[in-house]
């Protein structure tokens, strides 16, 4: 089945919540190997002008890779994750996440289309606190390889 360009427009009922402790920022920090205070010291971040410690802002993609789970496994989508290639990934960041914050993701389908025998699917998802603060828009382009027929 190939990937189904009917998608395009299409926004999926926001996923999560995703609770934000400072373990996770940590944990996320020590693996990006950031060694900024801002994410592992709450005093560091409070001088800082944070509430809390931050996250690495490509702590981001863990959620919107949570939300974009809807429509990859969605069977009228038509995507065969075992062909897929990520091609690019792009964040606006509106402010840090935060040790406390709630994250949702909420994915839209902004383009497919073919390029030589491929799909190249582009989605964004809307990260936001449970409180409806913007997080992040986190835009990702996926190419989904043809099959052999």
């Amino acid at each position: 089945m190939a990937v189904n360009p009917d998608f395009v427009g299409r926004t999926y009922p926001p996923s999560g919540p995703y609770p934000v402790d400072a373990a996770l920022i940590a944990a996320f920090a020590a693996a990006v190997g950031s060694q900024d205070p801002v994410h592992t010291d709450p005093d560091a971040a409070r001088a800082a002008g944070y509430g809390d410690v931050i996250a690495p802002p490509t702590l981001a993609v863990r959620f919107a890779q949570a939300a974009d789970r809807a429509y990859v496994e969605d069977p009228e989508a038509g995507i065969d994750y075992s062909r897929v290639v990520h091609g690019e990934q792009r964040f606006v960041h509106h402010r840090p996440i935060t040790a406390g914050d709630e994250v949702l993701g909420t994915l839209t389908v902004d383009q497919v289309r073919q390029a030589g025998g491929h799909a190249m699917v582009t989605t964004r998802t809307e990260l936001s606190t449970t409180g409806g603060e913007a997080l992040a828009t986190c835009t990702s382009t996926i190419v989904v390889r043809g099959g052999e027929d």
